[in-house]
């Protein structure tokens, strides 16, 4: 935390504006569950827009929320709309991410009998080869999480060049750093480092190798602006699925009855 916005606003900021580079092709945005700083950003996204067109786009959709979703049947309905070609971006995370790309959502260790158990791989492979922008995202950056090859394949970062794949990832954020990633190389490239670490820092705690160019830029902070939409408006939408989160990073009560819609 620096002494004038918090580690998740930061967090938040910069998967916004990846979000935003190419906001005339995103429609709409899913967010799947456990992913408040995800959610943050998305719910920024739409609100920063909205500022401009007041268009309620792009549209945005968080699993659990009976406020931000047209879903009825959870999961189920987001996996025809993103094979429909309805979900433009998404996020993943893992136990175990790797430098190129992959994914493991299952296990550590061997198979038959591993050292640590995660949620399951559920339909993450599925939609990383469907949504034309997957934001990888962890918040431990460590050499624990940041492996030269994953455990267990739960989603693969890449694929052969005979097999159509319009979906993907394009970068990821951690707590330490951006780093994008060139799908045909099939690698990650130092973007920049987040305020109060360093290039050294980051190399340190990776366990993969990854690009970086001569001269890498300190991730620039959220604006006054951003972080005033961020805390006046994001914050108490985000209480109606992440009470605690909207509580310890925001200060907002969830008994609100501002809670779930925002004050803008």
């Amino acid at each position: 935390m620096t002494a004038d916005f918090r580690d998740e606003e930061l967090l938040a900021d910069v998967i916004c504006r990846l979000i935003g580079q190419d906001r005339q092709n995103v429609r709409h945005i899913a967010v799947g569950a456990a992913s408040p700083i995800p959610a943050t950003a998305a719910l920024l996204a739409r609100e920063r827009a909205n500022l401009n067109n007041n268009s309620g786009r792009p549209y945005v959709s968080l699993l659990g929320s009976r406020a931000h979703t047209f879903f009825t049947d959870g999961a189920r309905e987001l996996f025809d709309c993103a094979g429909q070609g309805r979900v433009d971006v998404f996020f993943l995370s893992g136990g175990q991410i790797d430098g190129e790309g992959n994914i493991n959502i299952v296990s550590v260790g061997d198979y038959a009998h591993p050292k640590a158990r995660f949620p399951g791989s559920f339909g993450s492979a599925y939609l990383y080869y469907v949504v034309p922008k997957v934001i990888l995202f962890r918040v431990e950056h460590s050499r624990r999480t940041l492996v030269p090859k994953v455990d267990f394949i739960s989603a693969p970062g890449g694929s052969p060049d005979n097999v159509f794949r319009p979906g993907g990832p394009i970068a990821l954020v951690t707590n330490r750093c951006l780093f994008d990633f060139d799908r045909a190389r099939r690698r990650f490239r130092l973007a920049s480092v987040h305020p109060g670490h360093s290039i050294e820092e980051v190399i340190e705690n990776t366990g993969f190798d990854f690009d970086r160019p001569a001269n890498v830029p300190v991730t620039p902070p959220p604006s006054a602006e951003t972080l005033h939409l961020m805390r006046s408006t994001v914050a108490p939408m985000l209480a109606e699925v992440y009470p605690q989160f909207a509580e310890k990073v925001f200060g907002v009560d969830s008994l609100s009855p501002l809670a779930g819609r925002g004050l803008g």
